[in-house]
């Protein structure tokens, strides 16, 4: 992929792509701005795209009638979490009792999801955005079990929502690697373990 064209988007400029730079040497002018659209993709033959694992392959086999490569970031060394809980400190502070009641009703949700009928929250995802079609939900959940996307690694063991603090450093430590951080930036009050690590029987109770 060296020197070759890779449509990302803007938030990319401070998440991975430094670390794309760090670790392979991917240089300024390969960058594309990504709008969410494959058709740049599809009309060039030499170019990569960002996409989430469980939607934009489906797209461009629909419409380019082939099935992409795909290469997980995840693969190659980039782990921080995605799709966090987040809130204000002030929050915590002041009614923790509600935090872990928020966390876990999204932990039992994900369960429930994956695990028994998800017809209820397909029906409120095609509310919510009615170009979601049953086709895509279908893939997108096939491809979360597929892959482990929810429950793998320290969730099989923690549950769903897992987190560790070595996981936490090793991604604070590429990103100083990468001069994105630094080094004197404390990590550690980005994050909790307060509200998470209950255990898969917890939430499955």
């Amino acid at each position: 992929m060296q020197g070759k064209p890779i449509y990302i988007s803007s938030a990319a400029n401070i998440t991975y792509w430094p670390f794309l730079a760090a670790k392979y040497g991917f240089t300024e002018d390969m960058k594309r701005p990504y709008n969410f659209n494959p058709g740049p993709f599809l009309a060039d033959k030499n170019s990569a795209q960002q996409g989430y694992l469980s939607s934009e392959p489906l797209s461009i086999q629909k419409e380019g009638g082939f099935e992409p490569v795909v290469l997980l970031l995840a693969d190659y060394g980039y782990d921080p979490y995605s799709t966090t809980i987040e809130t204000r400190q002030a929050i915590v502070d002041s009614d923790p009792d509600l935090v872990q009641r928020f966390v876990d009703a999204s932990i039992k949700g994900w369960y429930s999801y994956l695990n028994d009928d998800p017809t209820p929250g397909n029906e409120l995802i095609k509310q919510a955005n009615p170009e979601m079609s049953d086709e895509q939900i279908a893939y997108g959940i096939d491809k979360m079990q597929e892959y482990g996307i929810v429950v793998s690694g320290d969730a099989e063991d923690l549950g769903i929502g897992a987190m560790t603090a070595d996981r936490w450093k090793s991604f604070y430590d590429k990103l100083v690697e990468a001069e994105v951080l630094g080094a004197e930036v404390d990590y550690t009050q980005a994050f909790t373990l307060e509200f998470v690590n209950k255990g898969v029987d917890y939430y499955q109770a």
